[in-house]
Parts: C-alpha cells; sequence; structure tokens
C-alpha cells in the first residue's frame, strides 16, 4: 500500500519536522505500507483563510498527481482540511482529512472535545469544521498556543528540552479546556500532534490526547482495506460525485500555466 501525505509544510524551511514526521509514519505503518510526505512551498504562513485557500489549491492538485503516480490513498495532512471535499470529488482513491478522521475517532473516546490549536486565528475554522461534520455541539473548547511551525523545528532535530518546554506549552494550553469540562483533548495540527505521538498514555488531568498523525494514518489504511474488500468509496450522489474530465484538465492547466495559460 502506497500512501501519498500532503502536509502544509515547507520541506526546506522545517526539515527536521518533515523528516520526523516521514520516519515517524513510516515507522508505525502497517507492514508493506509506505508513506510519502510532500510539503508546499511557500509553507501555510500568514495565517487565515487565503493562506489556507492557496495550500488547497496545491494540495489537489499534488492529490491528483499522487493518484496518476499510483499510490493507493492520498492523506490531506493538515488538520483544518481545506480542500478536502474538493479532492474527494476528484478521486477514485480514498482522500482522508486529517481532522475530519481525527474529530470522528475522538467523538467515541469522550462526550466534550477541546482542540489546542497552533494559532488562534484558527479558532472559527475549528467550529465551522465541527459544524460541517456534525458535531457542534461536541466540540466545546478550542484555545491557541500563539506558535509557528520553526517553534517545533528544535524539539524534532533532537533537542530534548526544546522538546520538554513544548510539551510544557501544550499542557498548559490544554489544562484549562479540561478544568473547563473538556473530557478529551486533540491537538488540531499535525505538528503538535507529532509532539504529543511520542508520549505512551498521554492525558491532561483525566482527558486523553490524541495523537492526529496516527489517526489520519491508519484511517487511511483502512479505507484502503474496505476498498479492497467491499468496493466502499464515498456517495457518488450530491455530496461528492466525481469531476469530469474537463474540470479536472481545466484545473490542473490553471495550477500549471495560470490565469495567462
Amino acid at each position: 500500500m502506497k500512501i501519498f501525505w500532503q502536509s502544509f509544510i515547507d520541506a526546506s524551511a522545517s526539515r527536521p519536522y518533515m523528516e520526523r514526521l516521514s520516519a515517524y509514519l513510516n515507522a508505525i505503518a502497517a507492514p508493506g505500507t509506505t508513506v510519502h510526505v510532500e510539503g508546499v512551498s511557500p509553507p501555510d504562513r500568514a495565517f487565515g483563510r487565503l493562506a489556507e485557500f492557496r495550500c488547497a489549491i496545491m494540495a489537489v492538485d499534488n492529490g491528483l498527481q499522487a493518484e496518476a503516480d499510483g499510490y493507493d490513498a492520498v492523506v490531506m495532512g493538515h488538520f483544518q482540511d481545506p480542500g478536502l471535499y474538493e479532492l474527494r470529488s476528484a478521486l477514485r482513491i480514498p482522500v482522508i482529512g486529517t481532522g475530519e478522521a481525527t474529530l470522528l475517532a475522538a467523538s467515541t473516546l469522550g462526550r466534550r472535545l477541546g482542540l489546542v490549536t497552533l494559532d488562534p486565528v484558527f479558532e472559527v475554522w475549528h467550529r465551522e469544521q465541527a459544524d460541517l461534520i456534525g458535531l457542534r455541539d461536541r466540540v466545546t473548547h478550542v484555545a491557541g498556543m500563539a506558535c509557528k511551525p520553526e517553534d517545533f523545528s528544535a524539539a524534532f532535530a533532537g533537542d530534548e528540552t526544546a522538546r520538554a518546554r513544548m510539551l510544557a506549552d501544550f499542557t498548559d494550553c490544554a489544562r484549562p479546556l479540561v478544568d473547563g469540562g473538556a473530557d478529551v483533548i486533540i491537538p488540531a495540527g499535525v505538528l503538535p500532534g507529532l509532539l504529543v505521538g511520542g508520549e505512551h498514555g498521554f492525558k491532561v488531568g483525566h482527558a486523553p490526547v490524541v495523537n492526529c498523525a496516527a489517526v489520519a494514518l491508519k484511517s487511511a489504511e483502512m479505507w484502503v482495506q474496505l476498498k479492497a474488500l467491499n468496493g466502499l468509496e464515498p456517495s457518488r450522489g450530491p455530496s461528492f460525485a466525481l469531476a469530469p474530465e474537463q474540470a479536472v484538465d481545466d484545473f490542473r492547466k490553471l495550477v500549471r500555466d495560470g490565469r495567462g495559460g
């Protein structure tokens, strides 16, 4: 099984993270499964809707190419899942959203979900995300760490002091959510998800902390297997009707050539 993992991080600017993520995913993958991690450049920066939209365009184009290259699934490895529905409607292989898969999985572990995201700007996005997948009343708390992707670089490069500091910052951000009633904590980003992924049985108070990177990968493996077993795929009715070939060609031409093409 070959899985294409689309990160919204620049492979050069955040090399320690990208290398750690690739090593981690391939280490926890099922026997016979390989994971290719792809970044974007420029990465998601100047956080906001326009930046998310720009990165989503590149992610969708990369996903189209991944299917053509023989990958068995594509993971949108960015918790906000921008472009997820568009890509799902364009591919016949499974398309997994890290945010969608993690929120749905976490909803089986407790009733009230607390999200710790990188930046407070994403709070409204996560509220909309929860509403979109039917968990509006279950996502009760969202808090931002107010940090940037590069803040994690030293921790992923092997600096144990930096790693301990980032874990403490994450815990400090999550603790008020638990005190306020959240009974499951979700790192709303693969960066903090990978950070806590090395902590076995990690909790904040009584609340389990869900490793979104592991959930997304295992979801991808599951859907590839279910597709092979039963031919199961998304509804091709109004929800995820397959994009016509002309729509795909027009989209890829726009990405390749720009408005002048």
